[in-house]
């Protein structure tokens, strides 16, 4: 069993909304600053938005700023992406990850989930 599991994911049309959830019984979720990640196909690993343990540091990839929102409950072990105003360069494999040290690059979180697959159609 992988130590996060991400759900949500699905296909919609542009313009569409879609929440994706990040939960863990496995690894100590409340101390750490926690990250979404995407990957398209033949393409990098790239950051999407990261949030501080307390929530009060948010920080987001120019792509998906305004657009996206990124939110967490402790007390659930559990984080949330919610995607609106979805386009089709959304289209991905979404992961979430622990953050280890300060960075947006994949090497600097861990603890990585199977991810949940996001579809936008044109």
């Amino acid at each position: 069993q992988l130590p996060l599991v991400e759900s949500g994911g699905g296909l919609v049309q542009a313009g569409g909304s879609l929440r994706l959830s990040c939960t863990t019984s496995r690894i100590t979720f409340n101390f750490y600053t926690m990250g979404w990640f995407r990957q398209a196909p033949g393409k990098e690993r790239e950051f999407v938005a990261s949030i501080s343990s307390s929530g009060d540091i948010i920080v987001y990839a120019d792509a998906v700023s305004g657009r996206f929102t990124v939110s967490r409950d402790n007390a659930e072990n559990t984080m949330y992406l919610q995607m609106n105003s979805l386009k089709p360069e959304d289209t991905a494999l979404y992961y979430c990850a622990r953050r280890l040290r300060p960075g947006r690059d994949p090497v600097d979180f861990d603890s990585w989930g199977q991810g949940t697959q996001v579809t936008v159609s044109s």
